[in-house]
């Protein structure tokens, strides 16, 4: 069973959400990440099935998970994440929560926070940091990919600065002198928690044949289209634009979203002939039963967004939260 499968059959779009968290494969690769991946979702069968279990339950009545991830203060995506990360290590059958967003202080600034400390099945006490990432992969040219040429749509985050600021500030806030000082025994493991999606210019992977080694081989993929390509290539497709908080599990439409398609799909024609920034979109087909699910997902992104990502991916960039 693939984690599509797994995440697929839930119908509430928080629970999906969750379930994408939990199921969906890494951004980066075990062997080359630089630190140890967490594993929010135990990989043996039986205490997978007891997690998809307990999802299936929750997705009957999500009241509960929604009074906690549906807060207008929840308006980043990572927040919202952390939110759906955090109930499920509250209420969930594997690991037990010990503390979200730990703040690490002295009394000149702010070191940092540690997103979350928690106690496994098998009594590990370990320390997460949780990142979900959205890139598109810019052309390298003639050299070697590396992670400098994965971009954030709006050019002001770079997947190599990300993984540098996790690997060597944030995962090291649990072993500081002064965060032992704050109560919370350890020592504590410390895992990098990095999903989310990579988009490939017009999908095509070929644009990139030596992959940086820190990518995980199955991440998840998408495809980026500067507007005046995507206006030439849409043809008869059906695509809807997606709200940040929607950029994580794919969705079917229900009846009455399906209705609107055709009017969704209008109005991104005329935005996109005014583009001034990038947007994530999905393309919808119908299949059997007239439901109609997503067969895409990719940005559009102005005409000018190429040359601009080249530089920003040639530059030295700066340092991301």
């Amino acid at each position: 069973m693939t984690a599509a499968n797994e995440i697929t059959p839930f119908q509430d779009p928080a629970v999906r959400d969750l379930a994408w968290l939990l199921f969906s494969p890494d951004l980066l690769s075990a062997s080359h990440a630089g630190a140890p991946l967490a594993h929010p979702a135990a990989a043996a069968r039986t205490e997978r099935d007891i997690t998809l279990t307990w999802l299936a339950v929750l997705d009957r009545d999500p009241a509960e998970l929604h009074a906690q991830v549906h807060k207008p203060s929840l308006t980043r995506l990572g927040f919202y994440a952390e939110a759906l990360l955090e109930y499920f290590l509250k209420h969930g059958p594997d690991a037990r929560l010990i503390a979200a967003n730990v703040p690490l202080r002295t009394a000149e600034r702010t070191l940092g926070e540690v997103d979350f400390l928690l106690e496994n099945a098998q009594g590990e006490r370990l320390h997460w940091e949780l990142a979900v990432k959205f890139y598109l992969h810019i052309g390298e040219g003639d050299g070697v990919a590396t992670l400098a040429h994965y971009v954030g749509p709006n050019l002001q985050d770079r997947f190599d600065l990300k993984h540098a600021r996790l690997l060597h500030h944030q995962l090291g806030l649990s072993a500081r002198d002064e965060f032992a000082s704050l109560g919370f025994d350890g020592p504590w493991r410390a895992e990098l928690f990095v999903k989310g999606r990579l988009f490939y210019r017009d999908g095509d992977l070929s644009r990139t044949s030596n992959p940086p080694p820190e990518l995980a081989c199955d991440h998840l993929r998408g495809w980026w289209k500067t507007a005046s390509e995507w206006r030439d290539s849409k043809a008869g497709g059906l695509f809807a634009s997606l709200p940040r908080l929607g950029w994580m599990a794919e969705r079917a439409l229900s009846a009455q979203e399906s209705e609107a398609l055709v009017e969704q799909a209008a109005m991104l024609t005329e935005r996109v002939a005014a583009l001034s920034s990038p947007i994530m979109v999905a393309r919808y087909e119908c299949v059997p039963g007239n439901v109609w699910r997503e067969h895409s997902r990719g940005f559009i992104v102005p005409d000018d967004w190429p040359e601009r990502a080249a530089d920003f991916a040639n530059s030295n960039g700066r340092a991301t939260g």
